[in-house]
Parts: C-alpha cells; sequence; structure tokens
C-alpha cells in the first residue's frame, strides 16, 4: 500500500470522465488499496480514482461506519434535499455550501465483484453524491451556493 498523490483543483483529469471499470485485477486491487490509505492519511470521508490520477470509476468512502469501495456505482434513486458545507481534498482548505439530496439508493460492484445496491442518507449520501460526480468530471465548487470560503484546519487552531 501507498499514499498516492493527489490531483488538485486545475488539473484537466479531474474533469474527465471516467472509464467503467470491467474486470478487477490486482492492479485494480492495489489501487482500492492506496486509495483508502490516501484517504485516511489525508483525513478525507471519500475519495474517487481520478483525483489520485486514475480515469477509474472507483470510489472509496468512510462516514465513521468503515470503508465502502464502490467500483462502477450508479446513482438510482435521490430524495429529498440537505444543505450544508462541503469540502474536497483536491481543493484544499477552501469549503462551500452545496445542496444534494438528503436520501440515495446507489448500485454499485464491490472489490470481490459482488454486486450491491445500498440506501445512504445524511453525510453518507452527500459523499456518494460527491465522489460519483468526480467520475464525471464534476468538482463540488461548480455547485456552491455563494462563495466559497476558507477551513482552518483543527491542528493549526491548537499551534
Amino acid at each position: 500500500m501507498a499514499i498516492r498523490n493527489l490531483r488538485l483543483e486545475g488539473d484537466p483529469i479531474l474533469r474527465k470522465t471516467s472509464r467503467e471499470v470491467k474486470e478487477i485485477t490486482p492492479k485494480v486491487r492495489e489501487l482500492i488499496d492506496d486509495m483508502l490509505e490516501t484517504m485516511y492519511e489525508k483525513d478525507g470521508v471519500g475519495l474517487a480514482a481520478p483525483q489520485v490520477g486514475i480515469l477509474k470509476r472507483i470510489v472509496v468512502i468512510d462516514v465513521g461506519d468503515g470503508p465502502l469501495v464502490m467500483i462502477n456505482p450508479e446513482i438510482v434513486r435521490e430524495e429529498g434535499s440537505q444543505t450544508g458545507d462541503e469540502g474536497c481534498l483536491s481543493v484544499p482548505g477552501k469549503a462551500g455550501q452545496v445542496t444534494r439530496p438528503n436520501e440515495v439508493t446507489v448500485h454499485f460492484m464491490d472489490e470481490d465483484g459482488e454486486y450491491y445496491e445500498l440506501d445512504g442518507t445524511e453525510l453518507l449520501a452527500r459523499a456518494i453524491c460527491h465522489e460519483c460526480e468526480h467520475l464525471d468530471g464534476k468538482l463540488y465548487i461548480d455547485s456552491v451556493e455563494g462563495e466559497l470560503h476558507d477551513v482552518v484546519n483543527e491542528e493549526e487552531e491548537e499551534a
């Protein structure tokens, strides 16, 4: 496992559409492991493969319930709405208000090739929507209502 370099806003790869994963190879498994390690190292809630420079439809999420790996995720239902502050590892130090569905249903495959349907609400729904948008070349800043604002890292506040 290795920590991968994050692609930051302005990198053209973040605006490209990712390709479907046709087969779960050892290289795909290694990418997933690296994405999880990178997400945890950077204190993220989610990470999409394009954020580490790989145009594959893979996202990892952990909203506090343990890691969730989604390959070829497809949101098939959205319901309700929630508005809240959102940030992104590819747009460090910034956040902004974004309205997202409060509930989603997503179809996906896991790293063992098993197919699942998952219902997510609140933070999980927000994370699923945010990460799936990365796979289509969209960043949360495209949907921000108002202005982006600076986010102060908790460690910096304590110093």
